[in-house]
C-alpha cells in the first residue's frame, strides 16, 4: 500500500499563532452547495448595495441633473440636444457584470458553521471566505493571545478543520442529502507575509469570477 501524500508541513506547529489559507472541497468534487450566476449590476452610476444574493440597487449621479428654469429657450433646446447625446452614448455602453454564488440550504449551513468557528473557539478569527458550488476557501487566524488569561487549549488547524467538517455534515444529513461528504483531507497553505495575504484575500473575493476556469469547475 502505498504511503498517503502529507498534506501538513513536518514538524510545523499548527496549533501555533498564524494565517492559514485553506481549501477544502466535496467528495468527488460534487457541486450540492450552491450555483455561480451572473448578475449585471446596472451601468455607469449605479451602485449595487449589500450582498450578491439580497443586494439592492440605488440609482444615481451624485447631483442634480434636474432641469432649472432656464433664461431663454435656446437653452433648453441645447440642453435637450446634449441629453439625447447622453442617451445615446449610454445605451452604448456596456452593463458591469457581476458572477455570485446562490448558496442552497446546505451552503448555507456551511456558511452558519464558518462562522460558528468564531464563536465556539475564541483564539479563531476567519478573515474571510467564500463557499463555491462544491469547496470552499477561507482564511482562518489562530490568535492564542485573545485567550491568554482563561487556560484554554488550542486547536491545530487540523482540529478546527475537523469540527467544522463534522457539524456540517452532520446538519447536511439532517436537512436531508445523507449521501454528502467531505474529502477526507484539505488543502492548507500557512501565510508568511502580507503580500500573500493580499493575493490570497483577492483570489477569494473573486473566487467567482473565475468560477469557469477554475480547477474544481463542474457544470451543473
Amino acid at each position: 500500500m502505498k504511503n498517503r501524500k502529507r498534506n501538513r508541513m513536518k514538524g510545523f506547529d499548527y496549533s501555533s499563532n498564524n494565517l492559514y489559507f485553506v481549501t477544502n472541497c466535496v467528495k468527488d468534487n460534487v457541486c450540492c452547495l450552491g450555483r455561480v450566476t451572473i448578475v449585471g449590476t446596472g451601468r455607469v452610476g449605479t451602485e449595487r448595495v449589500g450582498t450578491g444574493r439580497e443586494g439592492t440597487e440605488r440609482v444615481g449621479t451624485g447631483r442634480d441633473l434636474s432641469v432649472q428654469d432656464s433664461q431663454n429657450q435656446d437653452s433648453q433646446n441645447q440642453d435637450s440636444q446634449n441629453q439625447d447625446s447622453q442617451n445615446q452614448d449610454s445605451q452604448n455602453q456596456d452593463f458591469e457584470i457581476n458572477h455570485v454564488v446562490e448558496l442552497n440550504q446546505f451552503g448555507l449551513l456551511v456558511e452558519e458553521r464558518i462562522n460558528w468557528l468564531m464563536s465556539q473557539y475564541e483564539y479563531v478569527d476567519i478573515h474571510n471566505y467564500v463557499i463555491m458550488p462544491n469547496h470552499f476557501h477561507l482564511i482562518l487566524e489562530i490568535d492564542s493571545q485573545k485567550v491568554k488569561d482563561k487556560g484554554i487549549k488550542i486547536k491545530s488547524l487540523s482540529s478546527l478543520m475537523g469540527a467544522l467538517k463534522t457539524t456540517t455534515s452532520k446538519l447536511i444529513h439532517e436537512a436531508g442529502f445523507p449521501e454528502f461528504e467531505w474529502h477526507r483531507s484539505f488543502h492548507d497553505h500557512i501565510i508568511r507575509n502580507e503580500f500573500s495575504y493580499l493575493n490570497i484575500f483577492n483570489y477569494i473575493s473573486n473566487n467567482p469570477e473565475r468560477w469557469d476556469d477554475d480547477v474544481f469547475f463542474k457544470k451543473v
